[in-house]
């Protein structure tokens, strides 16, 4: 998965807003209001990619402190060109942060590519403050069974044509399609988070289904949780 992410890093964004139609930016804009961030929050953008959401809280939120975090290292110097400061190399199953440490934890496209939902649902809300929150915007299987086929179709069809198109390998992008065979709906990820301890969990369904963005509150007493080791720096 790192030398696959490595080698898409360059054309990452593109990738994002072809696969979206543009409507990736709104999409991260409505996650960034729901999250209402305080001035001077503590933020971590996890599987950052290219920082999307970092330059969106760097650009409303002055006083923040941000910290970009992703696995693939090549995505790193892309987020430092875009003035993010603060950046780590990290898996996301063992965050090198202290417990309670952020006041929101925003999550784009990431939570379907990790290979325990439960494991890093439990991980982000151990470097999340008792009431903070977690943001995420991902791809989902629709409920409706036929139009799921017929999204899991689509996904693969324009991952395929993009991947001849730009790297002349028709498997670059269908990872996309291939993850979301083994994830869950937006409301399975609802009842996920439920389950990790978020007391207050809301969701926006777009592309019938196929997209979601998620916003939920830790509850007061999320540290330590079962299954889960606490990790300081």
């Amino acid at each position: 998965m790192r030398a696959m992410f490595s080698s898409i890093a360059p054309r990452y964004n593109f990738i994002t807003k072809a696969f979206s139609y543009g409507m990736d930016p709104g999409w991260k804009r409505l996650g960034l209001r729901l999250a209402g961030l305080p001035e001077r929050a503590r933020v971590l953008d996890l599987a950052a990619g290219t920082g999307d959401f970092s330059v969106l809280v760097a650009a409303s939120r002055p006083r923040a402190q941000v910290v970009a975090a992703d696995l693939t290292f090549a995505m790193l110097p892309l987020v430092r060109n875009r003035g993010i400061e603060q950046t780590v190399c990290a898996d996301a199953l063992k965050l090198p942060f202290p417990d309670g440490c952020f006041d929101c934890v925003f999550v784009g496209y990431g939570l379907r590519n990790f290979p325990s939902l439960p494991e890093v649902l439990g991980e982000i809300a151990r470097v999340t403050r008792p009431g903070g929150s977690l943001v995420s915007l991902d791809f989902f299987l629709p409920e409706n069974a036929v139009w799921r086929g017929l999204y899991l179709a689509y996904l693969y069809a324009q991952g395929a044509l993009w991947g001849i198109l730009l790297h002349g390998r028709a498997r670059t992008y269908t990872y996309i399609p291939d993850s979301l065979r083994s994830f869950v709906t937006i409301e399975g990820l609802s009842k996920a988070l439920r389950a990790a301890g978020y007391d207050s969990v809301a969701a926006r369904s777009f592309v019938l289904g196929g997209i979601g963005v998620h916003h939920a509150v830790i509850g007061p007493d999320p540290h330590p949780r079962q299954g889960t080791v606490s990790r300081r720096n």
